[in-house]
């Protein structure tokens, strides 16, 4: 279906002309990044001290640097851009003080992570991954089941729904669904920013709807209950948890590739109880997450189309399902067109286009 089909052309072009600067700032921001990685492969200090402390000051070091050189484009894409397009509603202090709050809590788990990492190789030489790759598992399980407690609350507020009609509509929106929600939520997601959205998120006693503020003040119920449906589906099809066990296989897979890397590449900087070895770890670490791009996106997408069926199966109502695309996809600017290596690179969504197009066949 071409994009043309659903929106007028001056949607198309307005759309085409938000986005594809981001993607020319995008592409800037990774080139960066892995000129930076590699920079540090090869000049990084050999610093003094114990082993820990050494770990832990590289990894400062490269996520300082990184965060700084990279924070003009960072803050053109995340802050001017937006604010020109009318979608933030910060201020640059604010945004500013999110920037520092990601990179301290980033900061934390890659240096905690980094320290397990290096400690295990120095304690178990011949057979450290055989510790890290099931510890990386773990640790990817407790990070999915602890986000929505922790880390979402340190840069959202979060509320019951004050509505309590529209609340109630929903829960039984759910039971029909078969996965009745507990925990149903709304955040103040308009502190930063004028777009829509929903999403779940989280495990077993974590595990919750959320809803941003900005999408509850402009929607129709109607269309507010196709986004809750969509929603549902994720958790119907289990797409969270499947999502989680993927990002263990995953950190596990990544442990055993730095094992690969480290025993190739030679050097004192490359032993895996080397704090020397801390910049090539986070490049092999960023390479691989890079070349996984095309494939996570391509199972969102999967999983997106899977969610979209469910909602259309389950309110029976797939004119206001298409409705309910065309508001988002105007709300959010979504790109209507984008190029072919973008769209399988960075689209965790099928376009808009698509899914109005689904919506119609009722599938």
């Amino acid at each position: 279906m071409k994009a043309s089909d659903s929106f007028a052309i001056a949607e198309i072009e307005r759309a085409r002309k938000y986005h594809r600067p981001r993607y020319w700032a995008l592409l800037a921001d990774w080139i960066l990044q892995l000129a930076l990685l590699t920079g540090f492969v090869f000049f990084a200090p050999a610093g003094a001290g114990p082993w820990w402390a050494r770990v832990l000051e590289l990894t400062a070091l490269v996520a300082a640097t990184s965060t700084l050189v990279r924070l003009p484009l960072s803050a053109w894409r995340g802050w001017v851009w937006e604010r020109r397009w009318g979608f933030s509603t910060q201020s640059l202090p604010a945004w500013l003080a999110d920037v520092a709050k990601g990179f301290a809590l980033g900061l934390v788990l890659t240096g905690l992570a980094l320290l397990g990492l290096i400690g295990a190789a120095r304690a178990w030489p011949s057979w450290w991954p055989a510790v890290v790759a099931p510890a990386a598992a773990v640790l990817a399980l407790v990070l999915s089941l602890l986000a929505p407690l922790l880390f979402e609350r340190l840069f959202n507020r979060f509320w019951p729904l004050p509505d309590l009609e529209l609340a109630a509509s929903l829960r039984r929106l759910s039971e029909r669904a078969g996965v009745p929600v507990r925990t149903m939520l709304v955040t103040d997601a308009s502190r930063r920013t004028r777009k829509h959205n929903a999403y779940v998120s989280g495990l077993g006693p974590t595990r919750r709807l959320v809803i941003y503020d900005t999408l509850l003040e402009d929607a129709p119920q109607g269309e507010l209950e196709s986004v809750v449906a969509h929603e549902l589906g994720h958790r119907r099809f289990r797409h969270v948890a499947a999502g989680t066990a993927l990002g263990m296989l995953g950190a596990a897979v990544g442990v055993l590739v730095l094992w690969l890397v480290l025993r190739w590449a030679p050097g004192p900087a490359t032993s895996p109880g080397d704090p020397r070895a801390v910049p090539l770890i986070l490049l092999t670490l960023w390479l691989l997450e890079m070349g996984a791009l095309p494939f996570e996106t391509c199972l969102s997408r999967r999983w997106e189309r899977t969610a979209d069926r469910f909602a259309v199966e389950l309110t029976s109502d797939p004119a206001t399902m298409e409705r309910m695309h065309r508001r988002l996809a105007l709300a959010n600017l979504a790109d209507l067109d984008p190029p072919r290596p973008v769209y399988v690179l960075l689209f965790t969504h099928p376009t808009p286009p698509e899914r109005i197009a689904a919506a119609r066949m009722g599938t």
